[in-house]
């Protein structure tokens, strides 16, 4: 089976591509592509959450959101470089959810993983609505792995 795990640079796709070793057998996935899809001319850039200095404009780390895209899918990769299944870097141009659902058709995926949670403003532009577009529309099943609930801090009465 081939697995796309779909990045777009955040903490919580990593968290999705980890939980995935923990749930599948690696002896039944004979493939796994990372996939990042960079947005042409987006207002938001591809930011890179997955290294210690992170991608701003007036300090960049990378020259291009096509390189933060091709940082994140490394990140991604090097942690499932051990599990046992081939893997596969892309980074594609266009609408998230609709790069992820050509890839998953193109490869003949048997799942795709995505993240959906905390990003901020990236998380209504790019994750939640990625994440169920690509649940509604991919032509295989979709794992959507979300962030753990935050534990709410007690008040102290008194």
């Amino acid at each position: 089976m081939h697995v796309i795990v779909a990045t777009d640079g955040s903490k919580q796709s990593l968290t999705a591509a980890k939980y995935l070793m923990t749930m599948a057998d690696p002896a039944r996935v004979s493939d796994v592509s990372v996939i990042a899809v960079v947005r042409p001319l987006a207002a938001v850039g591809f930011a890179d959450d997955l290294s210690d200095i992170r991608t701003r404009s007036d300090d960049p780390q990378f020259g291009s959101f096509r390189e933060a895209a091709q940082h994140a899918v490394q990140v991604i990769a090097d942690a499932l470089a051990d599990w046992g299944p081939k893997v596969h870097k892309r980074v594609r141009s266009g609408s998230p959810a609709n790069e992820i659902v050509k890839a998953a058709t193109q490869l003949d995926a048997g799942l795709v993983v995505v993240a959906s949670g905390s990003r901020g403003i990236s998380e209504t532009v790019l994750l939640g609505s990625t994440a169920q577009r690509v649940q509604q529309y991919a032509p295989c099943p979709v794992l959507v792995v979300r962030p753990k609930p935050r534990k709410k801090r007690s008040v102290k009465k008194g």
